[in-house]
């Protein structure tokens, strides 16, 4: 990962007074740099019990109190490229396998903020902690410890006229980033990473995962290697947005390579089961919304946030064009954290660009119910042959 350098001075990444450049490093930080390099070390390729047809690596899982617990012996996750593409989006695929790198301050977790664990998109091996996740100014997410240095593997990158020390996952050998000696005290580490090589997991969902993770570890101090990854079909997730009238936006969605299915409906509001002219008298607080069913194994999140940027006019509150009043406002409505961090991201760069010159107004809640609309509004601009909606 190419990194212009901003160091790192706490305080969320703002300079102190009087600062006048990069700090040194006290003396004992090259050593714990060295000790702790070491522990990631020990997950390349080839470690634990390991042999050229079971390859085995040794990691830390989820104990019950969160925590990383005893080393097991799990085996190593290897697919080809053509597995991996089924279960990856085309981003994961190109940083992850093809050690890409994301561009700065565009990833959906450089500016995340909340509580929990970042977890291997490829295995779902936990990497990394929310706590010891700091600003360090660089535009990707930086952590100054892994979760457990067993759960890493590092080896040397000589690409672009540099050495640097490229960080991969133990399990799977997913390309994350780099690791860099000019982090935060006590370990001096800066561990700056590509947002879409991890998966994100609150504390309580964590601390469900804990506890499945629980008969894992026992099986394992017991003898038995903990069984890989079972293969899984490439899950459709939900994504729901509002942008003006409903016709227009369900269409445009339909036509998106990836999209399973896009149905019409109303969120947002205070009453249940509303109908259409309930909606338009504008006193249940509902917008007009689609709810869109996709697969990300084709089409990424990412991917039908530039579509919703680009099919209305996010500046405009409380109307689209000549359609006016709260039902046609502009709106995100996300179903997972993930979602919302991408959502975020996504706004903050649109509104950073030279087009775009007043301030967006979409709001970013969580999904409440979406109550589908009548069934004459579904596909109502196949039906009816029009590539966008009328003024009604």
């Amino acid at each position: 990962m190419l990194v212009f350098f901003q160091p790192w001075t706490g305080n969320h990444g703002r300079k102190r007074a009087g600062a006048r450049g990069p700090r040194r490093l006290p003396s004992l930080l090259p050593v714990l740099f060295s000790l702790i390099m070491a522990g990631c070390a020990s997950g390349t390729a080839g470690q634990g019990d390991a042999t050229m047809n079971n390859p085995t690596a040794n990691v830390r899982l989820l104990a019950a109190d969160d925590r990383p617990g005893p080393v097991v012996t799990v085996p190593k996750i290897s697919r080809t490229d053509e597995e991996w593409r089924r279960r990856l989006t085309p981003e994961q695929f190109r940083i992850t396998r093809r050690q890409a790198t994301e561009a700065a301050f565009c990833g959906k977790f450089y500016d995340h903020h909340a509580d929990g664990l970042y977890f291997c998109v490829g295995c779902n091996l936990p990497l990394f902690d929310s706590r010891h996740k700091f600003d360090s100014g660089t535009g990707w997410p930086s952590f100054s410890r892994p979760f457990a240095p067993e759960n890493l593997a590092t080896r040397t990158d000589s690409t672009l006229g540099m050495t640097r020390t490229e960080v991969l996952c133990a399990r799977c050998d997913a390309h994350l980033g780099h690791v860099f000696p000019d982090g935060p005290p006590p370990a001096g580490l800066r561990f700056c990473l590509n947002s879409d090589a991890l998966r994100f997991r609150t504390t309580d969902q964590v601390r469900v995962l804990a506890a499945d993770n629980a008969a894992a570890t026992a099986a394992a101090l017991t003898g038995t290697t903990v069984p890989a990854a079972a293969p899984t079909a490439p899950a459709v997730t939900k994504a729901t947005f509002a942008a003006g009238c409903f016709w227009g936006v369900e269409a445009t969605f339909r036509e998106v390579k990836g999209v399973r299915n896009a149905r019409v409906g109303y969120c947002g509001g205070t009453v249940a089961n509303p109908t259409y002219p309930l909606v338009c008298s504008g006193t249940t607080g509902h917008a007009e919304s689609v709810e869109v069913t996709f697969d990300p194994a084709v089409v990424t999140y990412e991917q039908l946030l530039e579509v919703f940027w680009n099919s209305h006019d996010p500046t405009q509150f409380h109307r689209q064009g000549p359609d006016v009043g709260s039902q046609y406002r502009s709106a995100i409505f996300y179903h997972t954290p993930e979602q919302k961090a991408a959502a975020e991201a996504s706004k903050a760069k649109r509104q950073r660009s030279p087009q775009v010159i007043k301030p967006i107004v979409t709001e970013i809640v969580p999904a409440p119910t979406f109550w589908p609309a009548e069934e004459y509004h579904q596909r109502y601009a196949e039906k009816h042959g029009r590539a966008a909606c009328p003024p009604h």
